[in-house]
């Protein structure tokens, strides 16, 4: 993916100086509902963060830290909406399994939770570069996975988008219509950065979906890029 084909408002650099973007693209991406190859990695990515995190001390954690002061930033609670790498984090270390949604979602969770960093995915076939990190208008839709009817949007409201519509919230509800499927042969996961996040641990986290997806689907991994919010 080429610089010309993301970008971030001036707004958004401006007020965000020290975030960043992560952008990773496969081909050839076979979609299941669930495959003994996935189940294993679950059982072993499980067993690693049981053994790395204590969930009483979780809230200290400078990956943790670094979301949930973002959030704040952002407007968000994230007490009430916590982060989803560590919501899915949580949701394991209570003795839970994450929701099983498919192959290739669950295994950019899986990514997501190991490494703490918020992650997307998308069907790139659904989608219109350019893509961009901006602010809502004020009262523009949006419409999210699982949700029942569009919600209205605020100018504080921070985005992803293509040149259509709006992908994510970001860095923590994704677009319907752009969502993976069964019918998804070409995917593209997004890393969420924040501030005190740095470009390489967002790479490392992309890599970590790539390499994840890669093992459950065979599917080829593509380029791995960082858009950061002040490089030109």
């Amino acid at each position: 993916m080429a610089e010309r084909e993301f970008s971030w408002c001036s707004e958004g650099s401006a007020k965000f100086p020290e975030v960043a973007v992560c952008i990773g693209t496969l081909n050839n991406v076979n979609v299941e509902k669930e495959n003994d190859k996935l189940a294993s990695l679950k059982r072993a990515v499980y067993a690693e963060v049981r053994a790395t995190y204590d969930v009483e001390k979780l809230k200290d954690d400078p990956t943790v830290r670094a979301y949930r002061d973002f959030y704040w930033e952002l407007g968000i609670d994230p007490t009430k909406t916590r982060p989803s790498g560590e919501a899915l984090l949580r949701r394991v270390l209570h003795g839970s399994e994450l929701p099983s949604i498919s192959t290739v979602v669950d295994a950019y969770n899986l990514a997501s939770m190991k490494t703490v960093v918020p992650m997307s995915g998308f069907d790139r076939d659904r989608l219109t570069p350019p893509f961009q990190v901006r602010f809502a208008k004020p009262n523009e839709v949006f419409t999210g996975i699982g949700m029942s009817k569009p919600m209205l949007l605020t100018d504080k409201t921070l985005l992803l988008t293509d040149a259509d519509r709006i992908l994510c919230i970001y860095p923590y509800r994704d677009s319907d219509y752009a969502k993976i499927t069964m019918q998804t042969r070409q995917a593209l996961v997004v890393g969420y950065g924040a501030p005190a996040i740095t470009e390489q641990q967002l790479r490392d986290a992309v890599d970590t979906a790539l390499s994840c997806i890669k093992q459950v689907t065979g599917a080829q991994t593509g380029t791995v890029k960082v858009f950061s919010s002040t490089r030109k």
